[in-house]
């Protein structure tokens, strides 16, 4: 067994020399310190899951809507590693610790002392908070025929300082309990990417029916929630994948092929306002990037 395993990593330098003569044809698996494949946990909300994206994953709960073409699973054909993906649309951080749906295990489930690396995305979903803001800022939209910022004069400060006093809180607790879990692994908690643009005169009402003074309001919020994300990941020790610089220009008001967030009405996805597939690859870029798993 040891001229076995000395003779694996003779074999495993010498194609790590003959890839260095080949940079830029095949990326490195990304292994652990013992030279396997790293073992890569997958949990998270709907912005993990793909939801929307297809093809679906057969080995999924239908509820999930997890898709084989998510982010954890770019990742993971990337780099070599090893994935259990057990993320699920609709995740809440409270979904971590108890089973969101009937047979549906707690995601910590997943996550072991052996675990070497974690991806999430998570807190979008706390308080209704995404579903509930383009809900009522659609309604409004469209009652007021995109004029004014009907949704921000009805809400105010509402969705923030539920971010504030309940998923702040709850992000932290959620990310020690995965840490408590996994103490050796790296954990990479992904951003989400921007969903209405950064200036009122590029909205879409089209597709994205929100009136023009309550896109500052909704990108104004997203900004707050990104930011208590990353303050709970740096504050329990795990590493933040910013993907607001990324996004950049990459909202559901720009064109098919352009952005990475599909919009409510005319889109592609069979879940509107979520990434799309392209939007999934490029969060698999910068995770990779960031974490440092190329």
């Amino acid at each position: 067994m040891v001229i076995r395993a000395r003779a694996l990593r003779l074999a495993a330098a010498t194609l790590a020399a003959a890839g260095t003569a080949t940079l830029g044809l095949a990326a490195a698996p990304a292994q652990a310190a013992g030279g396997d494949p790293l073992d890569y946990v997958a949990l998270g909300d709907s912005f993990s899951a793909g939801s929307g994206v297809l093809p679906l994953d057969p080995t999924a709960p239908l509820l999930c809507a997890r898709s084989t073409a998510n982010y954890p699973h770019i990742v993971a054909s990337r780099t070599g590693a090893q994935l259990t993906d057990v993320t699920c649309g609709g995740a809440q951080t409270k979904d971590f610790a108890g089973a969101q749906y009937p047979g549906v295990a707690p995601q910590l489930d997943a996550v072991d002392a052996d675990t070497d690396l974690v991806t999430l995305t998570i807190g979008g979903n706390d308080n209704n908070t995404f579903i509930g803001a383009i809900v009522a800022c659609g309604s409004a939209g469209v009652l007021s025929g995109g004029k004014g910022s009907p949704c921000k004069d009805a809400n105010g400060d509402k969705f923030t300082k539920a971010i504030d006093t309940s998923t702040y809180p709850a992000l932290k607790n959620a990310l020690r309990a995965v840490k408590a879990k996994a103490p050796n692994a790296r954990i990479g908690v992904l951003g989400y990417p921007w969903i209405v643009p950064a200036e009122a005169d590029r909205a879409c009402f089209a597709k994205m029916p929100i009136a023009t003074g309550d896109i500052p309001y909704l990108r104004d919020l997203q900004a707050h929630l990104n930011k208590t994300v990353q303050r709970a990941t740096s504050e329990t020790g795990a590493t933040f994948v910013d993907m607001a610089a990324a996004s950049q220009g990459h909202d559901a008001c720009k064109p098919r092929g352009t952005r990475w967030v599909e919009p409510v009405l005319f889109g592609t996805n069979f879940v509107p306002v979520h990434p799309n597939a392209l939007g999934e690859s490029r969060m698999a870029d910068q995770a990779i990037s960031v974490l440092k798993l190329g």
